[in-house]
C-alpha cells in the first residue's frame, strides 16, 4: 500500500513538473501565429533510385561465363623469363616501358589470400571500376605462395590467365621487385570509350 501511495505521489509530481515546463514555454515563446504561404515552394519528393539487383546479377553472371580457369595462356604470352603479355598491334616498346617503371601505377588490388573464385570477382570487379574511371596503369598483386600449403603460388597462373582474357587489359609485365617482384604484375588498361 505504502508502495502504492508513493507511485502515485510521483506520478501527480511529475505531472506538475511537465504542466509547469509546458507553462514555461508558452509564456517565454508568447504567441504565435502561422506563417504566411509567400513565396514558397514545394520540392517534389524524389523517389529513391531503384536498385539495379537483375544488372548486378547479369553482370556477376557475365562475369563467371567470362573468365574461365581452364583456359591456356601459356601460348598467348612472350617467351620470357617474366612471361609478360601484349595485345596483338601494342608494340614491344609499350612492354618494356612497363617493364622499366615509366608506367606508373595509379591503382592496385592486393588478390592474395583470396580463394579463387573471390580473387577472380574481386580482379573482375577492380579492372572494370579502373577502366570506368579513366586508370590507365594498375598493380595487381597475386601473392609468392609462401603461405600456400605447397609453398607455390595457387593465383598466379590464373590471374594471368584471367587479365589475357579480359578486353581491358592491353598489357602485362612482371612487377619491379620494388613493386612486388614475381608477386605481383603491372597491367596496362585501355582508354575508356567515349
Amino acid at each position: 500500500a505504502e508502495r502504492r501511495e508513493a507511485e502515485r505521489q510521483a506520478a501527480e509530481a511529475a505531472a506538475r513538473r511537465a504542466e509547469e515546463e509546458a507553462n514555461v514555454f508558452r509564456t517565454s515563446v508568447g504567441q504565435v501565429s502561422n506563417l504566411r504561404d509567400r513565396n514558397r515552394v514545394e520540392h517534389p519528393v524524389k523517389k529513391p533510385t531503384p536498385e539495379p539487383v537483375q544488372t548486378r546479377l547479369n553482370d556477376k553472371a557475365v562475369l563467371e561465363a567470362s573468365l574461365s580457369d581452364e583456359f591456356d595462356v601459356e601460348n598467348l604470352l612472350d617467351i620470357d623469363e617474366t612471361m609478360s603479355f601484349r595485345r596483338p598491334g601494342i608494340g614491344e616498346d609499350v612492354i618494356k616501358k612497363l617493364r622499366r617503371g615509366e608506367w606508373v601505377p595509379q591503382d592496385k588490388v592486393d588478390l592474395h589470400g583470396l580463394r579463387s573464385d573471390e580473387a577472380r570477382e574481386a580482379l573482375a570487379n577492380f579492372l572494370r571500376r579502373s577502366v570506368r574511371n579513366g586508370v590507365r596503369c594498375v598493380r595487381v598483386i597475386h601473392g609468392k605462395g609462401i603461405g600456400s600449403p605447397d609453398k607455390l603460388p595457387v593465383l598466379k597462373s590464373k590471374v594471368r590467365s584471367w587479365l589475357v582474357q579480359k578486353e581491358e587489359v592491353i598489357a602485362f609485365v612482371q612487377a619491379r621487385e620494388s613493386q612486388g617482384g614475381a608477386g605481383a604484375l603491372m597491367v596496362l588498361l585501355r582508354q575508356p570509350k567515349t
